[in-house]
């Protein structure tokens, strides 16, 4: 009998026996690895995300890029670490930061992102909801590689005075349509809003309409329904035996499942790939009422201990994954950059550092390729694993003057000489944990141990090999000295958002 030629996808698509496919990245904000039913959650109230593991592919072992929002966005969507494309600071060792209204940076124009790459392609791209990657002109999502934005370029923080603050603007396309609190309600005393359900349509009129017109389509779908102060629709709120965010959660896996639904519906579900994932871990500091479940694991959102960076993440495409598969595959949201790009036959750039690979070996043939995950917070690359092994180089949950005001990462999990309120470093000796043994991180490995000899032994190769060829990026994510940069450039962001992106088209 004549061996099976496996013709490689993008190959395939060149010699026209089928379509390249839709990408549809549906990325959560603040989410949980113990969100999901699928990942042991109690209650049991995702049963359309359930329903996607079960069609599709879990992945255990998938990360953020960073444990907070705009440095995991930004790696995503460029296939880089933070510290590489500048969404970092050099304002403090080891300290996360963001894009509020008083950050004046934002993505370069020298970083390449997934939706420029697909765009040469033929594919239309569309983002709905949180953009998080800067406010300036330069930084809008038309401006780098997105046909059209239905969403915000922060988070639904507020409400604002409009005085020193305006409230978050949010946008279609190039016009301001409004802002939140304002034009786009939210009760925080009730925790009611119907955001879910306008980005929902939004999505099902994009897909619909990219059908009708057969045009390949990128939707990347980065709702925030589950970032404190979480919200979900009237129908949605008082359902969850989890309270209000357990009720922001089952709206989104309503969603998630008209979502694919509806890609049935339309005949293309085999031709489009879908991803679930979330940007960070579960806000611990938020929970129970605001924050989500990180399952087994240590601390949350801020720390780079597994609660913090670790995600649930399912993959999604019938005919082509093999259903209820679960992969152990080492993953990083990164990784979606790379991927994406071999779905549709293109080779990343080959003129810098990409960290992202690609899963399409895990996914369609269930193959483990060898790689390292590294942690960072911040500038500093606080730990790394490599197999089974995770070694903390640096460890810190937060100062302890936060801690003090309340300020708590790791409510109820301390872990004495790990989960430490000091910057600790040990580089000379780093803390090792076997993950399969200890998901927790709370045994460290008996320095003196054959097993911490030889493991080590590996690390720090891959370590030393990633410092050298290590390139920071210009940091874009440091605060605005009003001192030094004056109250006219600081204010810029401040009071002007709205009107700057219609600037420059």
């Amino acid at each position: 009998m004549a061996r099976a030629v496996l013709v490689p996808l993008w190959l395939c698509w060149a010699l026209g026996c089928a379509a390249p496919p839709n990408v549809v990245l549906l990325l959560m904000d603040d989410m949980g690895w113990g969100d999901l039913g699928a990942f042991g959650e109690p209650s049991k109230e995702t049963p359309n995300l359930d329903q996607m593991a079960s069609e599709g592919m879990l992945f255990l072992d998938f990360y953020a890029a960073n444990p907070l929002c705009s440095p995991s966005r930004a790696a995503l969507l460029t296939g880089r670490l933070p510290v590489r494309n500048g969404f970092y600071t050099t304002n403090a060792h080891a300290r996360n930061a963001y894009t509020p209204q008083d950050i004046v940076g934002g993505i370069q124009d020298s970083e390449i992102l997934l939706p420029e790459l697909l765009k040469k392609a033929g594919y239309t791209n569309k983002i709905i909801g949180k953009w998080h990657l800067g406010h300036r002109p330069q930084f809008h999502p038309l401006k780098h590689g997105f046909d059209e934005w239905f969403g915000s370029p922060n988070c639904h923080f507020g409400p604002y005075d409009n005085r020193a603050l305006p409230n978050i603007p949010v946008y279609r396309d190039w016009e301001m349509i409004g802002r939140y609190y304002e034009d786009f309600k939210i009760d925080l005393r009730t925790g009611e809003a119907n955001l879910t359900q306008i980005y929902l349509q939004e999505a099902l009129d994009f897909i619909s309409k990219q059908q009708a017109s057969q045009q390949p389509f990128f939707l990347y779908w980065a709702i925030d329904a589950t970032h404190a102060p979480v919200y979900a629709s009237k129908h949605f709120l008082g359902t969850s035996q989890r309270g209000r965010y357990g009720d922001a959660v089952r709206e989104i896996d309503d969603s998630v499942g008209k979502i694919l639904k509806h890609l049935q519906k339309l005949g293309i579900s085999e031709n489009t790939f879908v991803f679930f994932t979330s940007d960070n871990g579960a806000a611990l500091i938020s929970a129970p009422k605001q924050g989500g479940s990180n399952g087994p694991f240590l601390c949350g959102k801020q720390t780079t201990f597994e609660g913090g960076m670790r995600e649930p993440a399912i993959a999604w495409w019938p005919g082509h994954i093999p259903a209820g598969s679960v992969s152990r595959q080492l993953g990083s949201v990164m990784d979606l950059f790379t991927t994406s790009l071999s779905l549709v036959g293109l080779q990343p750039p080959s003129d810098r550092q990409i960290d992202g690979i690609d899963l399409l070996p895990a996914i369609l043939q269930g193959k483990l390729i060898d790689r390292p995950i590294f942690y960072y917070r911040g500038n500093e690359m606080m730990a790394v694993r490599v197999g089974l092994y995770k070694a903390h180089y640096w460890t810190w949950s937060n100062s302890w003057e936060d801690y003090s005001k309340g300020i708590d990462f790791c409510p109820g999990q301390n872990v004495s000489g790990v989960t430490t309120h000091l910057q600790e470093e040990h580089s000379t000796l780093p803390l090792l944990f076997h993950l399969g043994r200890d998901p927790g991180e709370k045994y460290p490995l008996s320095f003196a141990s054959d097993e911490y000899q030889g493991v080590m032994r590996r690390i720090s190769a891959v370590v030393q090999q990633h410092k050298d060829t290590m390139v920071p990026g210009v940091p874009q994510l440091n605060v605005c000295d009003k001192a030094v940069m004056g109250m006219c450039l600081c204010r810029l962001t401040q009071n002007t958002t709205d009107k700057v992106f219609l600037t420059l088209k």
